[in-house]
Protein backbone atom coordinates (compact mmCIF):
# COMPACT_ATOMS: atom_id res chain seq x y z
CA UNK A 1 0.00 0.00 0.00
CA UNK A 2 2.87 2.38 0.77
CA UNK A 3 4.23 1.78 -2.74
CA UNK A 4 0.86 2.71 -4.27
CA UNK A 5 0.85 6.10 -2.54
CA UNK A 6 4.51 6.66 -3.36
CA UNK A 7 3.82 6.02 -7.06
CA UNK A 8 0.93 8.48 -6.99
CA UNK A 9 3.10 11.16 -5.41
CA UNK A 10 5.97 10.56 -7.83
CA UNK A 11 3.59 10.83 -10.78
CA UNK A 12 2.15 14.06 -9.40
CA UNK A 13 5.59 15.61 -9.02
CA UNK A 14 6.41 14.70 -12.61
CA UNK A 15 3.15 16.21 -13.87
CA UNK A 16 3.77 19.37 -11.86
CA UNK A 17 7.25 19.77 -13.37
CA UNK A 18 5.83 19.26 -16.86
CA UNK A 19 3.33 22.06 -16.12
CA UNK A 20 6.13 24.40 -15.08
CA UNK A 21 5.37 24.15 -11.38
CA UNK A 22 7.71 23.67 -8.43
CA UNK A 23 5.33 21.24 -6.76
CA UNK A 24 1.98 20.68 -5.08
CA UNK A 25 0.43 21.66 -1.77
CA UNK A 26 -2.24 19.14 -0.87
CA UNK A 27 -4.80 19.93 1.81
CA UNK A 28 -7.50 17.84 3.55
CA UNK A 29 -10.11 16.49 1.19
CA UNK A 30 -10.09 14.10 -1.77
CA UNK A 31 -6.57 15.08 -2.89
CA UNK A 32 -5.02 14.29 0.50
CA UNK A 33 -6.95 11.03 0.69
CA UNK A 34 -5.72 10.07 -2.77
CA UNK A 35 -2.04 10.69 -1.97
CA UNK A 36 -1.83 9.51 1.64
CA UNK A 37 -5.05 7.79 2.67
CA UNK A 38 -5.28 10.35 5.47
CA UNK A 39 -8.68 11.81 6.35
CA UNK A 40 -8.42 14.18 9.33
CA UNK A 41 -11.31 13.65 11.71
CA UNK A 42 -11.75 17.42 11.97
CA UNK A 43 -10.89 19.92 9.23
CA UNK A 44 -10.28 23.14 11.14
CA UNK A 45 -8.30 26.36 11.05
CA UNK A 46 -5.20 24.36 12.03
CA UNK A 47 -3.15 23.89 8.88
CA UNK A 48 -2.60 20.36 7.55
CA UNK A 49 -0.69 20.12 4.26
CA UNK A 50 1.23 17.62 2.15
CA UNK A 51 4.18 19.20 0.32
CA UNK A 52 5.28 17.51 -2.89
CA UNK A 53 8.15 18.76 -5.02
CA UNK A 54 10.99 17.32 -7.03
CA UNK A 55 13.75 18.48 -4.71
CA UNK A 56 12.60 16.90 -1.45
CA UNK A 57 10.97 13.84 0.06
CA UNK A 58 7.21 14.24 0.62
CA UNK A 59 6.41 16.02 3.86
CA UNK A 60 3.08 16.04 5.65
CA UNK A 61 2.75 18.92 8.09
CA UNK A 62 0.10 18.41 10.77
CA UNK A 63 -0.90 19.89 14.15
CA UNK A 64 0.95 18.01 16.89
CA UNK A 65 -2.31 16.88 18.48
CA UNK A 66 -3.30 15.15 15.22
CA UNK A 67 0.06 13.49 14.54
CA UNK A 68 -0.98 10.10 16.00
CA UNK A 69 -3.92 9.90 13.58
CA UNK A 70 -1.79 10.97 10.62
CA UNK A 71 0.78 8.30 11.49
CA UNK A 72 -1.92 5.61 11.17
CA UNK A 73 -2.87 6.60 7.61
CA UNK A 74 -2.40 3.97 4.91
CA UNK A 75 0.20 6.08 3.11
CA UNK A 76 2.05 7.38 6.19
CA UNK A 77 5.07 5.23 5.35
CA UNK A 78 5.59 7.20 2.14
CA UNK A 79 5.88 10.61 3.82
CA UNK A 80 7.87 12.38 6.50
CA UNK A 81 5.50 13.82 9.10
CA UNK A 82 6.35 17.25 10.50
CA UNK A 83 4.22 18.75 13.27
CA UNK A 84 3.62 22.14 14.79
CA UNK A 85 2.15 23.09 18.16
CA UNK A 86 -0.46 25.61 19.18
CA UNK A 87 1.27 28.85 20.11
CA UNK A 88 3.85 28.54 17.33
CA UNK A 89 3.65 29.93 13.80
CA UNK A 90 2.32 27.18 11.51
CA UNK A 91 3.11 29.17 8.38
CA UNK A 92 6.74 29.53 9.37
CA UNK A 93 6.84 25.76 9.89
CA UNK A 94 5.29 25.15 6.47
CA UNK A 95 7.45 27.79 4.78
CA UNK A 96 10.60 25.92 5.75
CA UNK A 97 9.49 23.09 3.45
CA UNK A 98 8.85 25.33 0.42
CA UNK A 99 10.94 27.09 -2.19
CA UNK A 100 10.71 30.82 -1.31
CA UNK A 101 10.29 31.63 -4.99
CA UNK A 102 8.40 28.48 -5.95
CA UNK A 103 5.15 28.19 -7.87
CA UNK A 104 2.80 25.59 -6.43
CA UNK A 105 -0.51 24.00 -7.37
CA UNK A 106 -2.84 24.05 -4.36
CA UNK A 107 -5.85 21.84 -3.66
CA UNK A 108 -9.03 23.59 -4.74
CA UNK A 109 -10.57 23.32 -1.29
CA UNK A 110 -7.60 24.80 0.61
CA UNK A 111 -8.58 27.38 3.19
CA UNK A 112 -7.99 30.97 2.06
CA UNK A 113 -6.67 31.59 5.59
CA UNK A 114 -3.85 29.11 4.99
CA UNK A 115 -2.98 30.26 1.49
CA UNK A 116 -2.86 33.92 2.59
CA UNK A 117 -0.65 32.91 5.52
CA UNK A 118 1.81 31.19 3.21
CA UNK A 119 1.85 34.16 0.86
CA UNK A 120 2.70 36.44 3.78
CA UNK A 121 5.44 34.10 4.99
CA UNK A 122 6.86 33.66 1.45
CA UNK A 123 6.07 36.83 -0.52
CA UNK A 124 8.12 35.59 -3.48
CA UNK A 125 6.05 32.43 -3.92
CA UNK A 126 3.08 31.94 -6.26
CA UNK A 127 0.08 29.62 -6.25
CA UNK A 128 -2.44 28.23 -8.70
CA UNK A 129 -5.45 25.94 -8.33
CA UNK A 130 -4.97 22.20 -8.70
CA UNK A 131 -7.84 21.81 -11.16
CA UNK A 132 -6.72 24.80 -13.20
CA UNK A 133 -3.12 23.65 -13.55
CA UNK A 134 -3.27 19.85 -13.14
CA UNK A 135 -6.85 18.87 -14.03
CA UNK A 136 -5.98 15.27 -14.90
CA UNK A 137 -4.12 14.59 -11.64
CA UNK A 138 -6.64 12.00 -10.39
CA UNK A 139 -8.47 11.40 -13.67
CA UNK A 140 -6.88 8.08 -14.67
CA UNK A 141 -7.94 5.38 -12.24
CA UNK A 142 -5.99 2.22 -11.42
CA UNK A 143 -7.61 -1.22 -11.37
CA UNK A 144 -8.55 -1.00 -7.69
CA UNK A 145 -10.21 2.38 -8.17
CA UNK A 146 -12.19 1.12 -11.18
CA UNK A 147 -13.29 -1.90 -9.15
CA UNK A 148 -14.49 0.37 -6.33
CA UNK A 149 -16.38 2.57 -8.79
CA UNK A 150 -17.95 -0.53 -10.33
CA UNK A 151 -19.05 -1.72 -6.89
CA UNK A 152 -20.54 1.69 -6.12
CA UNK A 153 -22.33 1.60 -9.48
CA UNK A 154 -23.71 -1.88 -8.79
CA UNK A 155 -24.99 -0.70 -5.41
CA UNK A 156 -26.77 2.25 -7.04
CA UNK A 157 -28.23 -0.13 -9.63
CA UNK A 158 -29.57 -2.34 -6.85
CA UNK A 159 -31.18 0.69 -5.21
CA UNK A 160 -32.85 1.59 -8.50
CA UNK A 161 -34.23 -1.90 -9.02
CA UNK A 162 -35.89 -1.64 -5.62
CA UNK A 163 -37.21 1.90 -5.91
CA UNK A 164 -39.13 1.14 -9.11
CA UNK A 165 -41.08 -1.43 -7.14
CA UNK A 166 -42.57 1.11 -4.73
CA UNK A 167 -45.68 3.17 -5.38
CA UNK A 168 -44.99 6.63 -6.84
CA UNK A 169 -48.50 8.02 -7.46
CA UNK A 170 -49.90 9.85 -4.46
CA UNK A 171 -46.51 10.18 -2.73
CA UNK A 172 -44.27 13.24 -2.61
CA UNK A 173 -40.92 13.59 -4.34
CA UNK A 174 -39.37 13.93 -0.90
CA UNK A 175 -40.77 10.56 0.17
CA UNK A 176 -39.34 8.84 -2.91
CA UNK A 177 -36.00 10.61 -2.42
CA UNK A 178 -35.89 9.53 1.22
CA UNK A 179 -36.53 5.95 0.14
CA UNK A 180 -33.72 6.20 -2.43
CA UNK A 181 -31.26 7.52 0.15
CA UNK A 182 -32.14 4.68 2.51
CA UNK A 183 -31.67 2.13 -0.26
CA UNK A 184 -28.26 3.52 -1.17
CA UNK A 185 -27.20 3.17 2.45
CA UNK A 186 -28.69 -0.31 2.65
CA UNK A 187 -26.51 -1.29 -0.30
CA UNK A 188 -23.32 -0.06 1.31
CA UNK A 189 -23.12 3.69 0.71
CA UNK A 190 -21.59 5.57 3.62
CA UNK A 191 -22.62 8.92 2.15
CA UNK A 192 -25.54 10.03 0.00
CA UNK A 193 -24.66 13.15 -1.98
CA UNK A 194 -27.89 13.78 -3.88
CA UNK A 195 -31.29 12.33 -4.68
CA UNK A 196 -32.90 14.18 -7.58
CA UNK A 197 -36.58 13.30 -7.88
CA UNK A 198 -38.06 15.57 -10.54
CA UNK A 199 -41.68 14.74 -11.30
CA UNK A 200 -43.77 16.25 -14.08
CA UNK A 201 -42.67 19.88 -14.73
CA UNK A 202 -40.02 19.63 -11.99
CA UNK A 203 -38.15 17.16 -14.20
CA UNK A 204 -37.32 20.05 -16.52
CA UNK A 205 -34.95 21.36 -13.82
CA UNK A 206 -31.83 19.14 -13.97
CA UNK A 207 -30.89 19.92 -10.34
CA UNK A 208 -34.37 19.96 -8.82
CA UNK A 209 -33.46 17.33 -6.20
CA UNK A 210 -36.72 16.65 -4.34
CA UNK A 211 -39.63 18.68 -3.06
CA UNK A 212 -43.13 18.37 -1.65
CA UNK A 213 -44.91 18.00 -4.99
CA UNK A 214 -47.23 14.99 -4.98
CA UNK A 215 -46.44 12.67 -7.87
CA UNK A 216 -49.45 11.96 -10.05
CA UNK A 217 -50.49 9.37 -12.61
CA UNK A 218 -49.17 10.49 -16.00
CA UNK A 219 -45.98 12.06 -14.61
CA UNK A 220 -42.54 11.53 -16.08
CA UNK A 221 -40.09 11.27 -13.15
CA UNK A 222 -36.33 11.85 -13.34
CA UNK A 223 -34.37 9.89 -10.71
CA UNK A 224 -30.73 10.96 -10.34
CA UNK A 225 -28.91 9.73 -7.25
CA UNK A 226 -25.50 8.86 -5.91
CA UNK A 227 -22.94 9.12 -3.16
CA UNK A 228 -19.88 7.33 -1.84
CA UNK A 229 -19.32 3.64 -1.19
CA UNK A 230 -15.97 2.52 0.20
CA UNK A 231 -14.63 5.97 -0.63
CA UNK A 232 -15.65 6.05 -4.32
CA UNK A 233 -18.62 7.61 -6.05
CA UNK A 234 -21.82 6.46 -7.68
CA UNK A 235 -24.03 8.59 -9.92
CA UNK A 236 -26.79 7.26 -12.14
CA UNK A 237 -29.99 8.62 -13.67
CA UNK A 238 -33.04 6.80 -14.93
CA UNK A 239 -36.31 8.36 -16.05
CA UNK A 240 -39.50 6.48 -15.24
CA UNK A 241 -43.15 7.13 -16.02
CA UNK A 242 -46.18 6.76 -13.76
CA UNK A 243 -48.68 4.84 -15.87
CA UNK A 244 -48.70 4.83 -19.65
CA UNK A 245 -46.77 7.65 -21.37
CA UNK A 246 -48.03 9.68 -24.30
CA UNK A 247 -46.57 9.22 -27.77
CA UNK A 248 -44.71 12.52 -27.39
CA UNK A 249 -43.19 11.47 -24.06
CA UNK A 250 -42.02 8.21 -25.61
CA UNK A 251 -40.54 10.09 -28.55
CA UNK A 252 -38.50 12.43 -26.33
CA UNK A 253 -37.36 9.54 -24.17
CA UNK A 254 -36.17 7.55 -27.19
CA UNK A 255 -34.19 10.53 -28.50
CA UNK A 256 -32.34 10.79 -25.20
CA UNK A 257 -31.75 7.04 -25.11
CA UNK A 258 -30.33 7.15 -28.65
CA UNK A 259 -28.06 10.07 -27.72
CA UNK A 260 -26.78 8.29 -24.64
CA UNK A 261 -26.09 5.10 -26.59
CA UNK A 262 -24.34 6.96 -29.41
CA UNK A 263 -22.11 8.79 -26.95
CA UNK A 264 -21.20 5.55 -25.21
CA UNK A 265 -20.31 3.89 -28.50
CA UNK A 266 -18.01 6.83 -29.31
CA UNK A 267 -15.84 6.20 -26.24
CA UNK A 268 -12.35 4.92 -27.03
CA UNK A 269 -8.78 5.96 -26.23
CA UNK A 270 -7.54 9.03 -28.07
CA UNK A 271 -10.97 10.56 -28.68
CA UNK A 272 -11.25 14.12 -27.36
CA UNK A 273 -13.53 14.61 -24.36
CA UNK A 274 -15.54 17.19 -26.31
CA UNK A 275 -16.27 14.65 -29.05
CA UNK A 276 -18.40 12.57 -26.68
CA UNK A 277 -20.43 15.69 -25.89
CA UNK A 278 -20.70 16.49 -29.60
CA UNK A 279 -22.00 13.02 -30.49
CA UNK A 280 -24.76 13.14 -27.88
CA UNK A 281 -25.66 16.74 -28.72
CA UNK A 282 -25.84 16.05 -32.46
CA UNK A 283 -28.46 13.33 -31.95
CA UNK A 284 -30.65 15.64 -29.86
CA UNK A 285 -30.13 18.62 -32.17
CA UNK A 286 -31.04 16.64 -35.31
CA UNK A 287 -34.26 15.61 -33.59
CA UNK A 288 -35.13 19.28 -33.04
CA UNK A 289 -34.50 19.52 -29.29
CA UNK A 290 -30.98 20.99 -29.20
CA UNK A 291 -32.01 24.10 -27.26
CA UNK A 292 -33.42 21.87 -24.52
CA UNK A 293 -30.15 20.01 -23.82
CA UNK A 294 -28.79 22.59 -21.39
CA UNK A 295 -25.75 21.03 -19.71
CA UNK A 296 -22.52 19.19 -20.52
CA UNK A 297 -22.72 15.51 -21.40
CA UNK A 298 -20.61 14.29 -18.51
CA UNK A 299 -18.18 14.71 -15.65
CA UNK A 300 -15.46 12.61 -14.11
CA UNK A 301 -16.03 10.61 -10.94
CA UNK A 302 -13.78 9.04 -8.33
CA UNK A 303 -13.19 10.09 -4.73
CA UNK A 304 -15.79 12.79 -5.44
CA UNK A 305 -18.91 12.51 -7.57
CA UNK A 306 -17.90 15.49 -9.76
CA UNK A 307 -14.28 15.91 -10.87
CA UNK A 308 -12.26 16.08 -14.12
CA UNK A 309 -12.44 15.09 -16.91
CA UNK A 310 -15.48 16.99 -18.19
CA UNK A 311 -17.22 16.00 -21.41
CA UNK A 312 -17.99 19.46 -22.70
CA UNK A 313 -17.34 21.60 -25.78
CA UNK A 314 -13.80 22.97 -25.74
CA UNK A 315 -12.28 20.14 -23.68
CA UNK A 316 -9.78 18.71 -26.14
CA UNK A 317 -7.92 16.35 -23.81
CA UNK A 318 -7.96 12.81 -25.15
CA UNK A 319 -9.63 9.92 -23.39
CA UNK A 320 -7.17 7.54 -21.71
CA UNK A 321 -7.79 3.99 -20.43
CA UNK A 322 -8.79 4.21 -16.79
CA UNK A 323 -10.68 7.49 -17.06
CA UNK A 324 -14.14 7.22 -15.51
CA UNK A 325 -16.99 9.64 -16.20
CA UNK A 326 -20.71 10.02 -16.61
CA UNK A 327 -22.56 10.08 -19.92
CA UNK A 328 -25.86 11.82 -19.21
CA UNK A 329 -27.60 13.66 -22.04
CA UNK A 330 -31.03 15.07 -21.35
CA UNK A 331 -33.96 17.02 -22.77
CA UNK A 332 -35.80 19.49 -20.52
CA UNK A 333 -39.11 20.97 -21.66
CA UNK A 334 -40.02 23.86 -19.32
CA UNK A 335 -43.38 23.51 -17.64
CA UNK A 336 -43.86 19.99 -19.00
CA UNK A 337 -41.26 17.31 -18.18
CA UNK A 338 -37.63 16.26 -18.48
CA UNK A 339 -35.74 13.13 -19.49
CA UNK A 340 -32.17 12.16 -18.58
CA UNK A 341 -30.34 8.84 -18.80
CA UNK A 342 -26.94 8.48 -17.12
CA UNK A 343 -24.33 5.79 -16.72
CA UNK A 344 -20.81 5.89 -15.36
CA UNK A 345 -18.40 4.66 -18.05
CA UNK A 346 -14.73 3.71 -17.86
CA UNK A 347 -12.39 3.88 -20.84
CA UNK A 348 -10.87 0.50 -21.75
CA UNK A 349 -8.01 -0.38 -24.11
CA UNK A 350 -10.34 -0.44 -27.11
CA UNK A 351 -13.58 1.28 -26.12
CA UNK A 352 -15.69 1.80 -23.01
CA UNK A 353 -17.40 -0.22 -20.28
CA UNK A 354 -20.53 0.82 -18.45
CA UNK A 355 -20.43 0.68 -14.65
CA UNK A 356 -24.23 0.99 -14.47
CA UNK A 357 -26.20 -1.84 -15.97
CA UNK A 358 -29.88 -1.35 -15.24
CA UNK A 359 -32.22 -1.18 -18.23
CA UNK A 360 -32.21 2.08 -20.15
CA UNK A 361 -35.73 1.42 -21.47
CA UNK A 362 -38.58 3.58 -20.20
CA UNK A 363 -39.76 1.87 -17.00
CA UNK A 364 -43.44 2.14 -16.10
CA UNK A 365 -44.12 2.52 -12.36
CA UNK A 366 -47.32 2.59 -10.36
Amino acid sequence: MTDLFRRRMDRAVTQAAEAGLTGLLVTPGPDLTYFTGYRPTAITERITMLVLDAGHDPHLIVPVLERPDAAKAAGAGAVTITDWADGTDPFAAAARLLDPKGRYAVSDNAWALHLLGLQEALPGSAYTSMTGSLPMLRAVKDDDEVARLAAAGAAADAAYEQIVGVRFAGRTEHEIGTDLAALLRAHGHSQVDFTVVGSGPNGANPHHEMGERVIADGDMVVLDFGGLKDGYGSDTTRTVHVGEPTAHEREVFEIVREAQQAAFEAVRPGVACEQIDRVARDVITRAGYGEFFIHRTGHGIGLTTHEPPYLVAGEQRPLVPGMCFSIEPGIYLPGRFGVRIEDIVTVTADGGRRLNNTSRELRIVA
